[in-house]
């Protein structure tokens, strides 16, 4: 039997036992899978904090109901991130107890994951605005709301003279209703204050009569300068027990909230009685004939102290304003030579407070 050289060497018995080859495959392997996490981490992780892949400003929806993995595949298909899988993973990692929220969001140019999460997390959702003119019946209101596909739901038209005119803003598929709601409270807001701090003496029994009389010089002026001047002569017209005699009137009374008449006023509209035409009715009419603006409230609170009786259009989108019944027939005279030489720009329609 050959005996082994000097100088060689043997394996051990443990070395060569099948056990300590599988434990060493198995360590080695789970130094490989550690070594190859913490190389997996490291490189989420910069994915995670690193700018992301959006090029300029984008708005994305989050609609309701969205899960983690809708919302992840959103971002990813609108370019906001760059991986779904890394996006889901950090969120889990970093802020598993965030509220993401459904709704409109605005990101940034390289606006990186964790920063998205942020974002989404706050519920900063995007705000648009509408503007509600000075002067809209709500009928016309709610049209206008109806022409936004960015809000929601079918509502009924609102009390007239209930709303404020105003600039309001909202989140895509606020529902129609509460902005109404919300231009209700504002109006309530400002009705109070102004009936509170109303000057003495006033021809008016209650707050829904300084609306139904602002109503009235919301529409009589476009000119905000103008309002308490129109708002004098009408309160001045109250207190004499003269009739307002108002053209706005005569057209709510024919055609409601629909608001515009869609032709001249004619001289049996004049005369033919409604509950709304102040040629034939003494004082103010049953209700607004519009939503008045802020200022128009207020003027009718606290009108200034002036003799004037009558107005008519000057032909400059103003009016001449007189104490007088002479004087302003001299006013009409001119507002109707005015009318007859076609001046480009004048307004149309009858003279107010007449007589």
């Amino acid at each position: 039997m050959a005996k082994p050289q000097k100088g060689s060497h043997l394996p051990s018995r443990s070395a060569r036992h099948p056990a300590v080859a599988i434990g060493s495959g198995i360590f080695t392997f789970l130094v490989l899978i550690c070594v190859g996490g913490l190389f997996a981490a490291r490189y989420g992780e910069r994915e995670f904090n690193d700018p992301g892949p959006l090029a300029q400003e984008k708005a994305v929806v989050i609609p309701r109901g969205a899960g983690i993995r809708d919302m992840a595949d959103a971002l990813e298909k609108a370019g906001v991130i760059d991986n779904w899988f890394t996006f889901i993973a950090g969120l889990k990692l970093t802020k598993p107890n965030a509220n993401m929220q459904a709704g409109e969001y605005l990101f940034k140019p390289g606006q990186s994951m964790a920063s998205v999460i942020d974002t989404i997390a706050s519920g900063r959702v995007i705000q648009h605005a509408i503007t509600i003119p000075e002067g809209l019946t709500s009928q016309q209101v709610v049209a206008r709301l109806m022409e936004s596909d960015l809000l929601s739901g079918s509502p009924a038209v609102p009390r007239e003279g209930t709303l404020l005119p105003e600039t309001y803003k909202f989140a895509r598929g606020t529902s129609r209703d509460t902005l109404l709601k919300e231009m209700a409270e504002e109006q309530k807001k400002v009705v109070r204050l102004a009936w509170e701090r109303r000057a003495p003496g006033l021809p008016l029994r209650s707050p829904q009569d300084m609306v139904t009389l602002a109503s009235i010089v919301e529409k009589e002026t476009g000119l905000a300068a103008e309002r308490p001047k129109v708002a004098a002569v009408f309160v001045n017209r109250l207190n004499k027990r003269m009739r307002l005699q108002s053209d706005p009137t005569i057209v709510y009374g024919i055609v409601g909230g629909r608001g515009a008449l869609g032709r001249s006023i004619t001289r049996t509209d004049i005369t033919t009685p409604t509950a709304y035409n102040t040629y034939a009715i003494d004082g103010l009419p049953p209700g607004p004939i519009c939503n008045p603006g802020k200022d128009a409230i207020l003027a009718v609170a606290n009108p200034p102290k002036t003799t004037d009786l009558f107005f008519v259009a000057n032909g400059t989108g103003g009016h001449a304003f007189a104490e007088t019944l002479a004087d302003h027939n001299r006013n009409v005279a001119r507002w109707r030579a005015i009318e007859a030489g076609g001046r480009p720009g004048a307004p149309s329609g009858a003279p107010a407070a007449a007589n």
